[in-house]
């Protein structure tokens, strides 16, 4: 069963205007990892420091996996240092509804 995932973020404000073209650099390769289905973001209008991924994957270990890989090559701690505040992060099944 596939699995969509959510993670909403706070972007400090001194990060908000290069955060898209961040986000450009990193997703061909979110993108090309085995099991990802699909993946964009969304930047609030309302809240520009606001920020929403919304992901397909082939299953929640497939994330896991990808995950684990991205904590593995720093790019985690680097996020980290351009947020604020806690991560949003969801695991959602389709109901088919």
């Amino acid at each position: 069963m596939t699995c969509t995932v959510i993670l909403e973020i706070r972007v400090k404000k001194e990060f908000v205007d290069g955060m898209a073209a961040g986000f450009k650099g990193l997703f061909p390769d979110t993108r090309s990892f085995p099991g990802c289905i699909e993946l964009f973001a969304s930047q609030n209008q309302d809240d520009r420091q606001n920020f929403v991924i919304v992901e397909t994957w082939e299953s929640r270990a497939a994330y896991e996996k990808y995950f684990a890989w991205r904590v593995e090559t720093g790019t985690i701690a680097a996020l980290g240092q351009q947020i604020e505040g806690e991560v949003n992060l969801r695991y959602l099944d389709r109901i088919g509804a």
